[in-house]
């Protein structure tokens, strides 16, 4: 009883988190507003999460969920189709999106609480990847890449797209680039009613 009383105080926090870093962004989430929302002090929300990277991590993780959730099919692969919308999705929440690369930048230094959790994350990122490329293309891409060999490049403009469009979003349109990179790949585009194929 208890310990479900726990996920659950765990759960409302991370929802609470969410909140805030959509609101206020990454540096404008304090983990006294954090707690206030909840209803805790500081001191008690440290009980659930001892530092504010801890549980920036936990909201990652927790996006991270949501997004697989709905962007797998029923056997767990992803779709390049989804994936685009997903970069659609992401372009409405900067709040996380700054959260995520904020976080990830700071991890590349050693001894960083986020280091473990983005270390982790890519290889596991990298593999879906790799086995949502085969699953489209077979063991090779039009350019002659294995999906092993590609998978890194496909996360990599992802994550970058991120980096320029948080800096430069009038410049930058993620939604667009990501659609150019799959058009690169070889991935057919949806169907333009104003621009039919000739």
């Amino acid at each position: 009883m208890a310990r479900a009383r726990s996920a659950e105080r765990r759960a409302e926090i991370l929802r609470a988190a969410l909140e805030v870093i959509a609101e206020r962004g990454y540096r404008g989430a304090s983990l006294s507003t954090v707690a206030e929302r909840v209803g805790l002090s500081q001191q008690g929300l440290l009980h659930y999460f001892p530092t504010k990277e801890a549980l920036l991590v936990a909201v990652l993780e927790q996006r991270d969920q949501w997004d697989t959730g709905g962007g797998t099919r029923s056997d767990g692969r992803w779709r390049t189709d989804l994936l685009a919308s997903l970069v659609e999705y992401n372009a409405m929440r900067p709040g996380i999106v700054q959260t995520f690369s904020a976080l990830l930048g700071e991890s590349v230094t050693e001894g960083h609480p986020a280091r473990e959790f983005f270390t982790h994350r890519y290889t596991q990122v990298r593999a879906s990847m790799a086995t949502t490329l085969r699953a489209e293309y077979g063991e090779r891409l039009p350019g002659g890449l294995t999906p092993e060999r590609a998978a890194p490049l496909l996360v990599a403009v992802m994550d970058g797209l991120q980096y320029q469009w948080l800096l430069d979003p009038d410049s930058v349109d993620m939604s667009v680039a990501f659609q150019d990179f799959l058009t690169l790949l070889g991935s057919p585009q949806p169907h333009d009613p104003e621009n039919p194929p000739a």
